[in-house]
């Protein structure tokens, strides 16, 4: 396909889900990204400085509040991840 024939899809083709009316209310059908996280969602990082585990929610202040320290790491998933190695 040329450059010039190329069409920008548009936003309610690109979704047929969506509902193309332009209201932004989830309704019971509609499918919801993974980006789309609630704001009471609590993610559990660990300080680089303490040690300390420390819950932050969406749009909270990053530091450790055990120290102040501003290096938190994300803690190691309980799921079993296997990668196949050739």
């Amino acid at each position: 396909m040329s450059r010039e024939a190329y069409q920008m899809p548009n936003p309610s083709q690109a979704n047929p889900g969506a509902g193309g009316s332009g209201s932004s209310s989830m309704g019971p059908g509609a499918q919801r990204s993974p980006f789309d996280a609630d704001t009471n969602t609590v993610m559990q990082y660990i300080c680089g400085d303490c040690g300390a585990k420390c819950p932050l929610r969406r749009n909270e202040l990053i530091r450790c509040r055990e120290c102040g320290c501003r290096v938190l790491y994300k803690e190691r998933t309980k799921r079993m991840v296997q990668f196949e190695a050739r």
